[in-house]
């Protein structure tokens, strides 16, 4: 490894410990006040559209786990750590911005098109997971590492209490994915959309509401693309690491 290429997994290691112990931080006082803040958005919003959107997260992760069509990005051989966060950063550029213009074009469109926003949205962001995912090495076609892109997703828009749980069952994932079911039929997923859906982008919910619409769309979706492209990148740090590879 040349000194370049030292100095670069040096800082690319200090921004994950960074970032660990922010996984591990007490919720504060904003995290308190934002909570409330979006669960009085979230009951604004019909019971009818609470059950569209647990029935679009039930799918999303069925798609997650089973869809075949998500594995089209091979693995990518990591010859320079630099190089590859390169790549990675660029395409979650892209992907920011894509989000940015379907959220800002749905959430002009009233409630009906800023629903219909929740399930594109989810898509674009398990499609960058999986992008990234490949960039770093990791095999989606295993479904044990499609059901770590899970954890990332949640643990990207968990709420600071329940963040850190997920953070701590990602700790060590090699050792504790081997004790998963061969069988990707045997995984509760069941339970784990139901867990997830209780925390999931409760402040995306005011794209629903109207006049607003339009900028939240726009300016928020960028930002969860934005909060779950670092979440991401920090978390196959964190696998790279434990593996004596950062």
């Amino acid at each position: 490894m040349t000194h370049t290429e030292a100095f670069y997994h040096q800082k690319a290691k200090t921004a994950m410990v960074r970032w660990q112990k922010d996984m591990q931080r007490d919720p504060s006082l904003m995290d308190k006040v934002s909570k409330k803040i979006q669960t009085k958005i979230n009951n604004i919003i019909p019971e009818k559209i609470h059950e569209a959107i647990t029935t679009a997260i039930k799918q999303m992760t069925r798609a997650v786990l089973f869809g075949a069509e998500l594995t089209s990005s091979k693995p990518v051989r990591i010859e320079s750590l630099e190089i590859t966060e390169a790549v990675v950063q660029e395409k979650i550029e892209t992907y920011k911005k894509t989000a940015a213009a379907e959220g800002g074009i749905t959430g002009a469109g009233g409630i009906l098109l800023a629903f219909a926003d929740f399930p594109l949205l989810i898509g674009i962001k398990i499609k960058m997971l999986f992008d990234i995912a490949s960039q770093y090495g990791f095999d989606t076609s295993d479904y044990k590492e499609r059901v770590y892109l899970l954890h990332i997703f949640q643990l990207a828009f968990s709420s600071s209490r329940h963040r850190t749980n997920v953070y701590m069952q990602m700790l060590n994932w090699k050792e504790k994915s081997e004790q998963f079911p061969d069988d990707i039929n045997e995984f509760d997923w069941r339970n784990f959309q139901q867990e997830y859906r209780d925390y999931i982008d409760l402040a995306k919910m005011a794209q629903l509401i109207p006049v607003i619409g339009a900028a939240v769309g726009l300016v928020v979706n960028y930002r969860l693309l934005k909060k779950l492209g670092k979440t991401a990148m920090n978390a196959y740090r964190m696998r790279l690491n434990e593996n004596g590879l950062l």
